[in-house]
């Protein structure tokens, strides 16, 4: 099957506005938190990402952040599980379930729950070469991903009661 290259073109055009958004808000909402750097602005993109472009989608443009974030100054190496692990989670749910919820549960227990757990045993140890309790990041993950998930469910429905969202997006 080939893919539709204005599709292509739309969801690339979605992903770099969103990857703008996130890199310009970073230098305003990025503070650190114990070892971490949080983001709530992260969250909310995810959300927005996962919803909107899908799953594959949102980690690319999560990945993307990560890097920006990192040369910026305003992120660290946990950026990357921080904000993968729940972009994965909010639109694999999203695409099964077309529902605004589960996205947000996906959202909040990839990077709330499951990302401080891999930023703990693998990133910390083997790219940073800290030892970090798995339960120290888990307060700093789960307030920024819950903050960022509220963000992105509001600013979901301002688009929807503006009718400004993509033709494919229903949130139920």
């Amino acid at each position: 099957m080939q893919s539709n290259p204005s599709a292509t073109i739309i969801k690339t055009s979605y992903a770099v506005v969103f990857t703008a958004m996130a890199i310009a808000l970073a230098p305003y909402t990025s503070f650190p938190v114990a070892i971490a750097k949080i983001n709530p602005t992260q969250h909310m993109i995810n959300i927005l990402a996962a919803v909107i472009l899908g799953p594959g989608w949102a980690v690319l443009v999560a990945a993307v952040i990560g890097v920006i974030r990192n040369l910026m100054g305003v992120g660290t190496l946990l950026a990357f599980p921080g904000g993968m692990i729940g972009a994965f989670l909010a639109g694999i749910l999203y695409a099964k379930t077309k529902r605004l919820g589960w996205a947000a549960c996906g959202e909040i227990v990839g990077t709330g729950l499951i990302a401080p757990v891999v930023s703990a045993f693998l990133v910390a140890p083997f790219f940073m070469h800290k030892a970090i309790p798995a339960l120290a990041l888990l307060p700093s993950f789960l307030g920024s991903t819950v903050c960022g998930t509220i963000l992105g469910i509001l600013v979901l429905r301002l688009l929807r009661t503006a009718e400004m969202l993509p033709g494919h997006v229903r949130l139920r």
